[in-house]
């Protein structure tokens, strides 16, 4: 314990985790996981208490992706039998704001696939995000239409689109194993060209996708770099007929430690256990959120979450409260 509570002091007091630190997270003993999560509870406790923020998804457009991400069931090498559909009318994307809303869920996450938005595609959205903040002034509303271009970031800016999620899903080493229809730097660089719109960036990953050790270090400390606000961590859930089909190299304890690393390299930020968490973390769940301060709840964008009130539920039993106040930009220096 002394050993992990010494290197969480020293991250609150400024310390940028060196490698060795980060494997040594990585690589702890099982028996070390308890004093490992109260080492991650005590910075996450530093800067968001016991509050927790629930973020709910809807995807807007399922499907008809060009891109060939190997972990996508949406993605064109797909062979998974999942609903596909153009993009939604606004009225049912406004109508997904009021199920969020109902369910006390902070922040709003509007998904469509595909490489980019066409223009009619983005003209739905702002729309859609107009009418939303008028009625719920206080929502945070996050979009995620892929790879973007400057006079489209400001267009959302301009629609009250409060945050922009483009994941980095893996590290630049091993992005080529998971995809070859864009580049890591196509990722950073749209996550940059929303930071320089004004809208809050948001970037995560997907961890049990083949990577090492090392690779996952090498994510925390990219959106460390980036200086993302919000960081959705997902475990793979493996989904059959993707290029992943079959890949099952997690375990509940190894994705509790990947959640400690990322809220020591990034002490300061919304770190969000998001797709994957229930088959992943199974019946240790809980225990996650003592490193991390935000969940998904409902379903995902092809595959199912957990009951909303068992989340609930969760939240009760462990004595944590729903944090609804509204997006504040970062600005704490690490």
């Amino acid at each position: 314990m002394t050993t992990f509570q010494a290197l969480a002091d020293q991250v609150l007091d400024g310390h940028i985790l060196t490698d060795a630190e980060a494997l040594s997270i990585l690589e702890s003993d099982d028996e070390d996981l308890l004093p490992l999560l109260h080492a991650a509870y005590k910075i996450r406790k530093h800067y968001y208490g016991n509050k927790v923020k629930l973020n709910m998804i809807i995807n807007t457009k399922s499907g008809l992706c060009p891109e060939n991400c190997g972990y996508c069931s949406q993605s064109i090498v797909s062979k998974a039998p999942i609903e596909k559909y153009s993009m939604m009318k606004r009225e049912e994307i406004i109508a997904g704001a009021q199920r969020a809303a109902d369910l006390n869920a902070g922040t709003y996450c509007i998904v469509a696939s595909g490489r980019g938005p066409a223009d009619r595609e983005l003209d739905i959205v702002v729309d859609s995000v107009k009418e939303i903040k008028a009625k719920h002034e206080h929502m945070t509303v996050c979009a995620c239409l892929g790879i973007l271009k400057p006079d489209q970031a400001s267009r959302l800016k301009e629609a009250g689109v409060d945050r922009y999620n483009h994941n980095i899903n893996t590290s630049a080493a091993h992005h080529d194993q998971i995809t070859t229809s864009h580049t890591f730097d196509d990722r950073v660089n749209t996550v940059e060209l929303a930071k320089q719109s004004g809208i809050s960036p948001c970037s995560g990953v997907i961890v049990g996708m083949r990577e090492t050790k090392e690779d996952v270090i090498a994510m925390a400390r990219s959106l460390h770099a980036m200086d993302a606000d919000s960081i959705p961590v997902n475990f793979l859930h493996a989904v059959d007929g993707t290029p992943l089909e079959g890949t099952s190299e997690l375990t509940p304890r190894y994705c509790l430690k990947v959640l400690c690393l990322f809220r020591f390299m990034n002490p300061t930020k919304e770190i969000r256990i998001s797709g994957g968490r229930e088959v992943n973390l199974r019946s240790l769940q809980p225990f996650g959120l003592y490193a991390a301060n935000s969940i998904f709840v409902g379903d995902y964008l092809t595959t199912e979450g957990q009951e909303s009130n068992r989340d609930r539920e969760m939240l009760e039993d462990l004595g944590f409260e729903i944090d609804l106040e509204p997006l504040k930009r970062e600005v704490v220096t690490q």
